[in-house]
């Protein structure tokens, strides 16, 4: 047999390290991923339960209580890893407040209930209707959705519009109105459609907004301002998320003959032309299937650094995709607007992320959901592991275009070309069909790329900027000086005011 020479012997070791791990200068580098700094763990459930998710909140004691699909409350101890069950019977719950370690407030399709322990055995003895003063036609997707807690104790919900994919029961709660029968979602009873607030002073359920659709979210900023999140359909081009203000009109017009004053026509009777100029436009609109098909519950990273660099940014749930998303708002000529990005993606997270809430420690709770359609069933928890990734931590609108801000300085090598960056533009249509084509489609070229003397900051001046439209940059792999790869490499910015 033929003896190989100890040069053969090293050169086979080194070819078959360059098969494995795709070259010689990093086949012994390990290749950044999410998982570096972001972990996420299955939580185990209790026999029997089925974990259509449809809120989560944190008592006191530290224990989760949860409430889902099938009318089951749950409490669970992190520390015992033991589940109880507090209240059953409830109707479609899908969303939870609590309250104390022995009451909580419910939104269930019928009304807002109050749940409480009264005599300290961990389970629910008293339920008591808070309000109900909204229409209930029997129509399958009558969904309610909150309660949401203001710092004065008022209480947000969002009711759902009917859907015609089925009709209504003889018998309703609240006054019929045919006028908006018509379309593919309707409010014959009141206020669907629309986002209402229980006055805890009047301690009456009172019309807030108008104009949606399937308001699956709320949530507060760190400001306390209010956002509802949406889902593409008639009057929907895409998904959106709205900064919702008392009194204003937010483009599904089913909702409008509830409010005072409208004239007795059907709303569909209106020209689209005047219905646009009557609407709020969203703060972000999520580009359909680039990053996200059913945006869920808005929350506010109010951990204070526990679950990473993204301290007093609002994360948004995912229901058809197994990641979160990530919004970067600024105010611009006093509006709100900005750009999202996608979270957790390969971190082992699930589809369905109907419900978050993050506990003392900084751990992110995602409660999922397949509710009939796309999802998953069950609870996560993710953890970051302490280490910060390479990511975008703002978008930011400037007079010729826009600066990307970092959270670790970038190699100003790599990052200086200009043949990593692509900007395109687009539009979606505000019409009554279901949703929109990406419409008006133009790549938009860098007319200058500035790299800030601290890496932290690109910055892109361009060719055209035009407000309502989706400004969509694709990058190439960018990453620090030390080998830290980009997290994400897609952001899009929802522009609707240009920067004066």
């Amino acid at each position: 047999m033929k003896k190989h020479s100890s040069f053969s012997h090293i050169v086979s070791f080194l070819f078959v390290g360059y098969l494995l791990f795709g070259s010689f200068n990093d086949c012994f580098a390990q290749r950044d991923t999410i998982t570096n700094y972001y972990e996420t763990e299955q939580i185990k459930l209790p026999k029997g339960l089925r974990a259509e998710t449809g809120g989560m909140d944190f008592m006191p004691d530290g224990r989760l209580v949860a409430c889902f699909h099938l009318g089951e409350v749950m409490t669970y101890n992190p520390k015992t890893k033991t589940w109880k069950k507090f209240a059953e019977g409830l109707h479609d719950p899908l969303g939870v407040v609590a309250v104390s370690n022995s009451e909580i407030l419910v939104v269930q399709r019928p009304e807002m209930t109050r749940i409480k322990d009264t005599n300290a055995d961990g389970v629910a003895d008293v339920y008591e209707t808070i309000t109900d003063d909204f229409g209930m036609s029997g129509n399958y997707h009558e969904f309610a959705f909150g309660p949401l807690k203001d710092q004065e104790g008022n209480l947000f919900m969002a009711l759902n519009v009917a859907s015609n994919g089925a009709g209504i029961r003889p018998e309703i709660r609240g006054q019929y109105d045919s006028l908006s029968r018509e379309g593919r979602m309707y409010s014959c009873v009141p206020y669907r459609g629309w986002v209402m607030k229980y006055n805890v002073k009047t301690q009456k359920l009172e019309p807030y907004a108008s104009g949606f659709r399937s308001p699956n979210g709320l949530g507060f900023d760190a400001k306390g301002r209010l956002f509802v999140s949406d889902n593409q359909g008639d009057w929907r081009g895409t998904s959106p998320l709205y900064h919702v203000e008392k009194g204003k009109f937010y483009g599904h017009v089913a909702s409008l003959i509830w409010k005072e004053g409208f004239p007795r026509v059907k709303p569909l009777s209106l020209p689209v032309a005047q219905l646009d100029s009557m609407r709020t436009r969203e703060s972000i609109a999520f580009p359909h299937t680039e990053i996200a098909h059913s945006p869920t519950q808005p929350l506010l990273d109010n951990t204070g650094g526990k679950f990473g660099p993204f301290a007093g940014q609002l994360f948004i749930g995912e229901m058809d995709y197994p990641r979160l998303v990530r919004l970067l708002m600024e105010e611009v000529n006093g509006q709100l607007q900005g750009a999202c990005v996608a979270f957790g993606d390969g971190t082992g997270l699930l589809k369905g992320n109907n419900r978050l809430v993050f506990d003392k420690n900084g751990d992110l709770w995602v409660g999922h959901n397949d509710h009939g359609w796309v999802g998953d069933e069950g609870l996560s928890r993710i953890h970051w592991k302490g280490k910060v990734p390479l990511d975008i931590m703002a978008m930011n609108l400037t007079t010729e275009g826009f600066e990307l801000t970092f959270s670790l300085p970038v190699d100003p090598k790599i990052a200086s070309n200009p043949e990593l960056y692509k900007f395109q533009r687009y539009y979606y249509k505000y019409h009554q069909p279901y949703g929109s084509p990406k419409t008006d489609v133009a790549d938009v070229a860098i007319k200058e790329l500035t790299v800030s003397p601290d890496g932290r900051k690109v910055a892109f001046k361009l060719a055209e900027l035009k407000a309502g439209y989706v400004y969509d940059l694709k990058m190439g792999e960018l990453q620090t000086p030390d080998g830290k790869l980009l997290m994400n490499r897609a952001v899009f910015y929802t522009l609707n005011q240009l920067k004066k």
